[in-house]
């Protein structure tokens, strides 16, 4: 195993956990700026209809998948500050 996945793997774990973390807590900010309402419905609310319901889901997969890319990309530089290479 090389130098740069050695060092990658623990950050990548932490940093996933932390990305997942900040990624609820903006895609909840998100959703009362574009809804105006606190709590983003769940999937088997029968009080909510099917475009509510899908356009929650799709802004909390784009803000997830958005997160998740900066924290992976950051440390991936990271990785490279401390090896001079970039992670595979």
């Amino acid at each position: 195993m090389n130098t740069q996945k050695v060092v990658y793997k623990p950050i990548g774990m932490v940093s996933g956990a932390v990305a997942g973390a900040v990624a609820g807590v903006a895609f909840k900010q998100v959703w009362r700026i574009v809804s105006g309402r606190r709590e983003a419905p769940h999937a088997t609310d029968p009080t909510k209809g099917w475009t509510e319901i899908l356009l929650a889901a799709a802004l909390q997969g784009a803000v997830f998948g958005l997160v998740k890319a900066a924290v992976d990309r950051g440390g991936a530089h990271g990785v490279k500050a401390l090896t001079g290479s970039w992670p595979d």
